[in-house]
């Protein structure tokens, strides 16, 4: 792709993420938004971390060694440092570490 057509699809891409952040508030500006957006801002996030931790555990060959168990143990230290830290970064780059080490050499 030429430079200059890569710039102009930057600067697309840009205007369109900026236009969708801030449709909300231009638009509900002097009005209440409907009960319908409480709904999804209230129950949508959690319903899709719960479709990528299902996703994370669908490759898994549970009756084949290791037989999930570096998923199902990084799965639970994810849970227990989100519940003591309450801060996804942590909680997200430990588990990774964790299972890195744990596929990557050799002890399971």
């Amino acid at each position: 792709m030429p430079l200059e057509k890569a710039f102009i699809a930057i600067a697309a891409m840009a205007a369109v993420t900026v236009f969708t952040r801030a449709f909300p508030f231009i638009f509900f500006r002097n009005r209440k938004p409907p009960e319908a957006l409480d709904f999804v801002r209230d129950y949508i996030p959690p319903a899709v971390m719960m479709i990528l931790v299902l996703s994370s555990f669908k490759d898994i060959k549970w009756a084949s060694s290791p037989f999930g168990i570096p998923e199902l143990a990084c799965a639970g230290l994810v849970a227990i440092l989100h519940l003591w830290k309450r801060n996804a970064m942590i909680s997200i780059v430990g588990g990774t570490a964790v299972y890195m080490i744990l596929t990557r050499s050799g002890i399971l």
